[in-house]
């Protein structure tokens, strides 16, 4: 027949604590001589044992009292698990049944089981290089007489996907209309046959955030598209105008146009663009054209930088047509940060998407154990997780203090365009 499904009865959610345990000591030596943490951990379940003990007395009474008026009694024990560093280790544990036969929730118990930090350890541990198959090498050592349970690679990829699945829930989820979004970067990281293009945006206090990610084959205008579309869904707002700063992809720059309109004002990154007019030189001439075009990008005066960069492409004309082609496409556009008139330290900052790529970093580390990725929403997880932990080391920008005078200046750039808007429309 089947078996009757046992019931529970919980009587607090709050771990019982008593008020003193007593710890025999001269039991604990051999953990001792395994070291401090392995002494603390046979410490800390034997303080368990004594917490749950001590639940049971306050729900039945002392051992060996008749209670005329007491609802519940004793039933033996049997063996459990609580979760400790990573891993489940077995305990026994004291079980308690009411007078008409439901089991009784024992609350220091249960608070130790909380698989919550067995998956949190997973995501930590394996974030930080640590593959399945040497989780368990990762693990504080915490005794050989105290056997572990859930260290297996089948074990460790379930918390860890669990976790991911999570991480990447919560990213897709945030909701943002509670802030205020000066600027806006988006760029692409390759994993695998896949990319994702990811959105971080910079408050007006200075603080970056990972807005969201969107995954594709390739970079194309429909996968930007329905990022920014989704960031719009989600609450971001672009009203009093908005800096987006871009990696130079034409995909990236049509998506920006077609769902943020001339709200948006567009920054490409200075870093993508040397890079892009780099590649279509031979390497005798990749130094001198790098240097012409750092020396024009420090400029402060726009008119100055822009004719500088005129100057380069027509000098590259000839020789290096492709070169010249490249440095011409969103030429004035890597100079958004000169035309605002922002201060040198905003400039440095804003005119790359260098604040992504130190986050793409991460992902990189994180996923380099990664032999086979299966599909899409795998490759979703892992650069979800690698960018949240990334975003926890993240600390306000150089220049964070004049961000009101970038404010301003997007004002002043978003009115007349708005104002062209109407009239057209």
């Amino acid at each position: 027949g089947k078996t009757k499904k046992r019931q529970m009865l919980e009587v607090d959610k709050q771990p019982w604590l008593p008020q003193q345990v007593q710890v025999t000591l001269h039991a604990l030596m051999g953990a001792a001589k395994e070291g401090l943490l392995a002494l603390a951990v046979a410490v800390g379940l034997d303080v368990l044992r004594s917490m749950m003990e001590a639940e049971v007395t306050a729900i039945v009474g002392p051992k060996g009292k008749h209670n005329p008026n007491r609802k519940a009694f004793r039933h033996g024990a049997e063996e459990g698990r609580v979760v400790l560093g990573g891993r489940k280790v077995p305990i026994q544990r004291p079980r308690v049944r009411t007078k008409d036969g439901q089991e009784v929730r024992l609350s220091s118990y249960e608070a130790f089981q909380d698989e919550q930090l067995l998956t949190q350890a997973a995501l930590e541990r394996m974030l930080h290089g640590l593959s399945t198959r040497r989780y368990h090498h990762g693990l504080e050592p915490v005794g050989d007489d105290l056997p572990a349970v859930a260290t297996s690679k089948s074990s460790v990829s379930r918390h860890f996907v669990a976790a991911t699945r999570k991480a990447l829930a919560e990213l897709l989820a945030r909701p943002l209309g509670d802030q205020r979004y000066l600027v806006l970067m988006l760029d692409g990281i390759e994993v695998a046959d896949h990319t994702v293009v990811v959105a971080l945006g910079i408050t007006d206090d200075g603080q970056k955030q990972i807005l969201g990610l969107w995954e594709g084959a390739t970079e194309n205008a429909t996968v930007c598209r329905a990022l920014l579309t989704d960031l719009v869904e989600r609450g971001l707002r672009v009203d009093g105008g908005i800096l987006v700063v871009i990696d130079g992809a034409k995909a990236l720059r049509a998506a920006v146009r077609d769902v943020l309109g001339a709200r948006a004002t567009v920054q490409r990154c200075q870093v993508h663009k040397k890079r892009n007019v780099l590649d279509h030189l031979p390497d005798e001439a990749r130094a001198w054209v790098s240097r012409k075009l750092e020396q024009a990008w420090r400029e402060t005066d726009y008119e100055k930088a822009r004719t500088a960069l005129t100057s380069l492409a027509k000098t590259l004309d000839d020789k290096y047509p492709g070169a010249a082609a490249s440095l011409r496409e969103g030429l004035e556009e890597t100079l958004t940060v000169l035309r605002l008139e922002l201060p040198e330290a905003l400039r440095k900052t804003l005119r790359s998407t260098n604040p992504i790529e130190s986050a793409f970093e991460k992902v990189r580390m994180a996923s380099r154990n990664v032999k086979r990725w299966r599909n899409g929403q795998q490759v979703l997880r892992w650069t979800a997780a690698g960018l949240l932990e990334a975003e926890k080391g993240f600390r306000r920008i150089k220049g964070y203090r004049q961000l009101p005078m970038l404010s301003e200046a997007l004002s002043r750039h978003a009115a007349p365009e708005a104002s062209s808007a109407v009239q057209t429309a």
